[in-house]
């Protein structure tokens, strides 16, 4: 039985030259970065040249970029401390933001009993930027923690608009692009953003590892303490086999960045004549033109086959998911989804089904031959 994976929102694997470079890393340069002599002085080169490639695809000065563990240590670091060291009094969401978002913000409102206001989402998943002014119309420090792409919908952000908004209400502006980066160009000189954070495995780069880019005198603290690493805003001894597998993943991705987008959109496409075709009830959630590697489906299926329609695809081999994989435990619908759609819609049956490159047509008949069976 041939593998279909067709949920690279997900995860995506891992390309070789990424794993030739950690493993040459792993085996040659295992000193501790933090240690004097050569061995370490090597570890702590790799670290300075992958942060300095990193910065150069952002076009950010190397001192802007800090080493983490991923996205969710990134926005837990980033919001906490927004509110406790940069003393922001609200934030400003939205209720399709990733769980690293809103858990952490509900912390926090009980913690230190900010403000939280959220943005309306209309009904294709986009934010609606009246509200957003008007929201901001009131004088308090806030921070606006909005997503560049959604990983349910792929509705996509303008951050430059947004950077704009913050910057004429003097706000601070926080966003999660572990959807976007690598597969779609950010300019940091232009955004606006203060704050942003990626993921190396959304890229096709190792799991465990991510970055945080911080604007140049933010006066943000540690998460935690127990040494100077990363400017001794995160301690601990830095995973340099990843951090250098993740600079290798993402400056292969923008050099690629054209082509495999443009093979990309070909087989969404090609997924959607498809669907038209063989399923002509079904609908898409979210904004049709939202990101090329993301399109969730709402099936012209009954309810009753929602709890059944992965188990059934996993057992052809093919694997799609129907939100977040953070949340896949929970049998509750996609809060996402749950918030654009109508109460008996969110009940029926949804896939996210998200391409990488590695994708093909023939991957996408095995899908749509395997949902006919359904």
């Amino acid at each position: 039985m041939k593998k279909i994976y067709l949920d690279n929102a997900s995860t995506t694997a891992i390309r070789p030259e990424v794993i030739q470079e950690m493993t040459k890393v792993m085996t040659e340069d295992y000193g501790n970065p933090s240690s004097t002599h050569s061995f370490g002085r090597n570890a702590k080169n790799i670290l300075e040249l992958s942060r300095k490639s990193i910065a150069r695809q952002l076009n950010v000065s190397a001192q802007e970029i800090i080493f983490t563990s991923g996205g969710t240590e990134a926005n837990n670091w980033i919001l906490r401390s927004a509110v406790q060291d940069l003393k922001v009094k609200r934030i400003i969401s939205s209720k399709i933001e990733h769980h690293a978002v809103l858990l952490a913000i509900t912390a926090l409102q009980r913690e230190f009993s900010i403000q939280v206001d959220y943005v309306n989402v209309l009904p294709n998943g986009e934010i609606d930027f009246t509200h957003l002014s008007a929201l901001l119309s009131q004088e308090v420090k806030t921070l606006v923690s909005l997503m560049h792409v959604n990983n349910e919908i792929g509705t996509i952000l303008d951050l430059k608009r947004v950077g704009l908004i913050c910057k004429q209400y003097n706000a601070l502006f926080h966003s999660d692009t572990v959807q976007s980066m690598g597969k779609m160009k950010i300019d940091l000189q232009t955004s606006g953003v203060d704050f942003l954070l990626a993921s190396a495995h959304k890229f096709h780069g190792p799991k465990g590892v991510g970055f945080a880019f911080v604007r140049k005198n933010s006066a943000l603290q540690p998460l935690f303490y127990g040494g100077e690493q990363e400017k001794g805003l995160r301690a601990g001894t830095e995973a340099v086999h990843q951090i250098a597998g993740m600079a290798k993943a993402l400056e292969i991705s923008y050099a690629n960045l054209e082509q495999e987008k443009e093979h990309i959109i070909d087989i969404k496409n090609y997924l959607i004549e498809q669907l038209d075709k063989n399923f002509p009830g079904y609908s898409i959630n979210g904004n049709s033109n939202g990101f090329y590697n993301i399109v969730n489906v709402l099936l012209p299926f009954s309810e009753e086959k929602t709890a059944m329609i992965l188990f059934h695809l996993d057992m052809r081999g093919i694997a799609v998911s129907r939100g977040s994989a953070c949340q896949s435990g929970s049998i509750r619908p996609s809060h996402v989804l749950a918030e654009i759609l109508s109460d008996d819609l969110v009940r029926k049956p949804s896939l996210r089904i998200s391409f990488s490159h590695y994708n093909t047509k023939e991957d996408l008949d095995g899908l749509i031959e395997a949902l006919k069976t359904v």
